[in-house]
């Protein structure tokens, strides 16, 4: 299933085909392979199309066998299996006993295979996704480093190999060993074939073209895949470089491995026994790294961070809040984070102080500066500079511009997000589904509804459900005016307005704490439960479930969603993507919801979404047991990461 990345109009029941661009004859194969190849094709198709290799558990046994008797491991020994893909070798490791198995990949998709397998048998396989060339392990961190399955050779250029191999010495132990086990490049570059086809299933066939690039270093393929039934399903380019043992002991050489020794070849054991590609024959090479311990970074525990928190203004005015100011349910929630970071200042060696007054921010911020009493801001001002929801951006943009670091998203993101509008131009873009809707700009005067009633009627602009009432619901022409009107009149509000269908099924939130793809945490994913409220009254979650105790929105309740396996997969998938696409930092959460036939659609983005102690973030939070003071730690510590790895 492809996440909730589903076109607008395709069903999570019943998929419609897609059309997929095929380019027909083409005179250069290199031409159309993108740098980047390796990010896109490691897919569902990928272990198809080479599943006679990769999902051979008779293989895999043989291999681990070989590898097991050259390297002589232990099960105490720490074991990197880089580029893992789907893990098949982490997981046959595990299976014989080994206890310190971890797997890194650049797919997610692959990475989420390895992680349910792992799941599904009950082994302690730490899988990750990530960046070859920047691991986020610990120097000195492994016994073994593996790079099998013909997994080296996919970049560009040779630097970014060479890259590869830098970090696995720098995360080897002194002494520790390197396997790579890659194809035999000579022997592909006098023996691939230009040309083949193969069935891979009973319904599925593909046909391979190869050529040899430029320069002759790298050999470029094109893969068709066609269904019996529907077609040519795939149309994808890709190149690897060949390696032999002359330029593979270069290299290993250059980054100062030691007693580089070649043992033989392999040759890939597959039941089709058709076209094998650059499985066929590979080289297994071994290296030494012989070096001293890294130096450790000295952490003295006594050292005390110290953090700015930063709030909105309640010295003024602000026009979200019903009466337009800072209520003592506002307090009692600045008192709950601040009892809450209390406890973290005695548990981790913090010191929080805390700014609200606007008009001195940046004066009392540069004081602290100077004196070097701010390591960083956590910034929760989510009701903007002056309390002015369209500069909660400024914020950001001015910690940058005073060069302190800063927990959540920037300036940009917070722009992007703002805007709904743009939200879902750039998902489209992305082919993540979103309610069918069109524009109003405050200037027109007619329009037409394009699609079915009912509708729901809200600002382009805003967050914390601003301008969203019963009254947005619209069953007809009528009710979408009053229901412009309403926004106008009561909320002040003259920018545009979207006018979007009203999905009728499941509404969901996503939570993600951290940055990835490295490092984060996906929490439950909670559903709304609308079964309190009296029947006439539209199910949503908006104005008055937030701010206004008096209505029966107030009551609603959040459970964890009951979603099929894979239909949760897809949704964490897509949000996965928004989070990076958009460059979401630290915490983020998504708000998508269901149409009548069942396929998710995304409603918004909220970057730096609601800190409160009973807000969703919180809700889902617990539902992984963990605290509201664990929940401000978590992102505490994923904005801590992510600034110490950009300093590397």
């Amino acid at each position: 299933m492809k996440n909730f990345v589903l076109t607008k109009d395709s069903s999570i029941k019943k998929k419609k085909r897609t059309i997929h661009k095929i380019l027909g004859p083409v005179s250069n194969l290199e031409e159309h392979v993108k740098p980047d190849w390796w990010q896109t094709i490691f897919n569902p198709f990928y272990l198809k199309t080479d599943g006679d290799v990769v999902n051979n558990d008779r293989a895999t046994r043989k291999e681990v066998d070989l590898f097991a008797d050259i390297l002589n491991f232990t099960a105490e020994d720490s074991i990197l299996d880089l580029c893992c893909g789907h893990g098949r070798h982490s997981l046959e490791l595990t299976r014989r006993g080994f206890r310190n198995v971890h797997g890194l990949d650049r797919s997610r998709y692959l990475i989420r295979r390895a992680k349910n397998q792992a799941n599904r048998e009950g082994l302690g396989v730490k899988f990750r996704e990530g960046d070859a060339r920047n691991m986020v392990y610990q120097d000195d961190n492994f016994d073994f480093g593996l790079i099998l399955g013909n997994s080296f050779g996919y970049f560009e250029t040779i630097k970014d190999d060479l890259r590869v191999l830098k970090e696995m010495f720098r995360k080897i132990k002194p002494h520790g060993k390197i396997l790579i086990d890659v194809t035999d490049g000579d022997f592909m570059r006098d023996n691939f074939q230009p040309r083949s086809w193969e069935w891979i299933d009973k319904k599925s066939f593909v046909c391979r073209e190869r050529s040899l690039s430029l320069d002759g270093q790298r050999l470029i393929s094109r893969e068709i895949i066609s269904d019996v039934g529907s077609g040519v399903v795939v149309d994808q380019f890709y190149s690897e470089r060949l390696y032999n043992k002359k330029n593979l002991t270069k290299l290993l050489e250059e980054v100062g491995f030691s007693d580089i020794t070649f043992h033989g070849k392999i040759k890939s054991d597959s039941e089709r026994n058709q076209d094998l590609g650059m499985m066929e024959k590979r080289i297994i090479v071994t290296a030494v790294a012989l070096k001293d311990w890294a130096p450790r970074k000295v952490t003295a525990k006594q050292a005390t961070k110290n953090v700015v928190v930063l709030f909105g203004d309640p010295r003024k005015n602000d026009p979200v809040k019903p009466l337009g100011v800072f209520s003592d349910d506002d307090f009692y929630t600045i008192d709950q984070l601040k009892g809450a970071l209390k406890e973290i200042e005695k548990e981790h060696n913090y010191r929080f102080s805390y700014l609200d007054n606007h008009d001195t921010f940046i004066p009392d911020l540069q004081k602290l500066k100077q004196k070097s009493e701010v390591d960083y801001v956590f910034n929760l001002c989510d009701e903007g500079f002056y309390n002015d929801a369209r500069k909660e951006l400024h914020v950001p943009a001015l910690l940058d511009i005073l060069g302190v670091s800063y927990t959540g998203s920037g300036p940009q993101c917070l722009a992007y997000c703002y805007d709904k509008s743009l939200v879902r131009g750039v998902a489209s873009e992305m082919r993540i589904a979103s309610p069918d809707a069109f524009f109003i700009k405050p200037d027109n005067t007619t329009f037409e509804i394009p699609f079915k009633f009912p509708v729901l009627v809200k600002p382009n602009f805003g967050d914390s459900s601003f301008g969203i009432t019963q009254k947005s619901v619209a069953n007809n022409i009528e009710d979408v005016v009053n229901g412009i009107s309403d926004i106008r009149e009561k909320f002040g509000y003259d920018k545009p307005i979207l006018v979007e269908e009203f999905l009728t099924g499941k509404d969901l939130s996503v939570g993600i704490i951290g940055n990835p793809p490295e490092d984060y945490t996906v929490l439950p994913i909670i559903e709304e439960d609308y079964s309190s409220l009296p029947p006439g009254l539209p199910r949503i979650c908006g104005y008055e479930a937030k701010w206004l105790p008096e209505s029966p929105y107030w009551n609603l309740r959040s459970l964890p969603a009951n979603l099929p396996e894979d239909l949760e997969k897809s949704i964490v998938e897509g949000c996965l993507e928004l989070f990076e696409r958009f460059e979401c930092r630290d915490y983020c959460r998504f708000d998508l919801r269901f149409d009548s036939e069942g396929t998710p659609k995304l409603l918004e983005i909220n970057p730096n979404p609601g800190w409160v102690w009973d807000g969703h973030l919180a809700k889902m939070s617990k539902l992984s047991g963990f605290s509201y003071k664990d929940m401000l730690w978590m992102i505490l510590q994923a904005n801590e990461r992510r600034i110490a790895a950009s300093e590397i």
